[in-house]
Formats: structure tokens, sequence, C-alpha cells
């Protein structure tokens, strides 16, 4: 049950923000149609549509994140987080408490 838990948790804010849907038919092998019957059960689904909703959203996030990293990774070098760093930032969270 590992997505379980995140989808019960996400499920409100993502009924409030679905205005209207459309109709999606996908074509599958014997085989794929049985992995998802088995996963919408194991998981807690309500549908198989539930399901394919919430691994679309998933690779929106995965890819949303992976440009997040790559961002980051073209942003060239940060400070150095070596003891220093840390000394400063701690004396500088005790100054504004």
């Amino acid at each position: 049950m590992r997505y379980h838990d995140n989808r019960l948790m996400t499920k409100f804010a993502k009924s409030a923000s679905v205005l209207s849907m459309t109709t999606m038919n996908v074509s599958l092998p014997d085989e794929l149609k049985i992995f998802v019957d088995e996963r919408v059960n194991h998981d807690g689904y309500g549908s198989t549509s539930e399901y394919v909703r919430d691994l679309i959203r998933r690779d929106r996030e995965r890819g949303h994140l992976r440009d997040l990293v790559l961002e980051g990774a073209n942003s060239g070098p940060g400070v150095v987080a070596d003891p220093a760093y840390f000394d400063a930032l701690r004396q500088r969270i005790s100054s504004e408490a």
C-alpha cells in the first residue's frame, strides 16, 4: 500500500480542483489489465480511472521535480555547507528568535 496514504491525503485537494472531466479509452493487453485491476484492489482505489488519474498526476509531478533538479544542477555552485556555514545559520536563527 505504498501509494494509498498519499492518495488519500491529496484526495480532498484534488476533488476541489476538478471542474470537468472527459473520457479517454485505453487499450491494454490482458497482462496489463490484470496488473491494473490488482493495483486498484490492493491500493484501495475506487476505480481504474482513479488509479490512472493518480498515475498521470504522479508522472506530471515527477517531470516537474526533474525540471527543478536540472535547474538547480545548471545554476552553478552554491555555498559550502561546512561547520562555519551552520554556525552562522544557528547564530542568525537565534538572533531572529
